[in-house]
């Protein structure tokens, strides 16, 4: 694990959401640290998704304050991008009718990049994909649709990556290299968010887990502390368990 930067890369306090009468999320705090990759777990409806859209910007908090490398993190896409930040979907957000490598194209057409060609070069070829660059992306299969969506983030050269449900519907070959190419992100600096609901995968791959419950953080440390701890497992890993 790296050593957090005095200033995190991403840092998330007293962070309130309310959706009319319903509270989301009640004084969510946390941070992630340069090149680190840290976990939000939690039952479904536990408010990950909320914070995901919380820090880009997608809802605004009733109180507190999201920080990306000590600036208020911005509300609008292209902003997010220029700060260093990208995103996966859990509905990918692909264009079907456009090749593979027009998609990973796409944000950094919008970002004016005088490198874009380069840059989706390589994200093709860290993903295994450069042999599919002209394919259709909606005839590939769902995995590979899965990698084209990394691809379209990682072609950013992001500092802060969210990667929401990033090994939902994937095989376990499948996963376990979408955990080394997080890995190799996570090495050369990137910091990384994820949220995820397959645990063994989480355990592997995270420096640090948080753990949300009806909106409310009840646990947060390594995932070693994370498993041995009671609350978690009454709140989520023993709902795990059970299904």
């Amino acid at each position: 694990m790296t050593t957090p930067h005095p200033v995190p890369r991403l840092d998330v306090r007293g962070l309130d959401v309310a959706f009319g009468g319903l509270l989301a999320l009640r004084e969510v705090d946390f941070e992630v640290g340069d090149g680190e990759t840290v976990a939000l777990i939690g039952p479904n409806g536990a408010g990950k998704t909320t914070v995901f859209n919380a820090v880009c910007g997608l809802v605004r908090p009733r109180k507190g304050t999201v920080r990306i490398d000590g600036r208020p993190a911005p509300a609008k896409t292209t902003a997010l991008l220029k700060a260093g930040v990208a995103r996966t979907l859990q509905g990918l957000g692909l264009f079907d009718r456009m090749s593979v490598r027009e998609n990973v194209l796409v944000p950094l057409t919008s970002l004016r990049d005088r490198d874009a060609e380069a840059k989706v070069r390589n994200a093709l070829d860290e993903l295994g994909l450069a042999g599919l660059a002209s394919r259709p992306a909606g005839t590939l299969p769902y995995p590979e649709r899965k990698r084209v969506a990394l691809a379209r983030a990682l072609a950013t050269e992001p500092r802060l990556l969210l990667l929401d449900e990033p090994a939902g519907g994937l095989g376990a070959a499948d996963i376990a290299s979408l955990a080394d190419t997080v890995r190799a992100v996570a090495a050369r600096g990137c910091s990384v968010l994820l949220v995820e609901h397959h645990v063994d995968f989480v355990m592997g791959l995270a420096d640090r887990i948080v753990v949300l419950d009806f909106g409310e953080v009840i646990a947060c440390g390594t995932p070693e502390t994370i498993q041995n701890d009671p609350a978690v497992e009454a709140a989520y890993l023993g709902l795990e368990a059970a299904a």
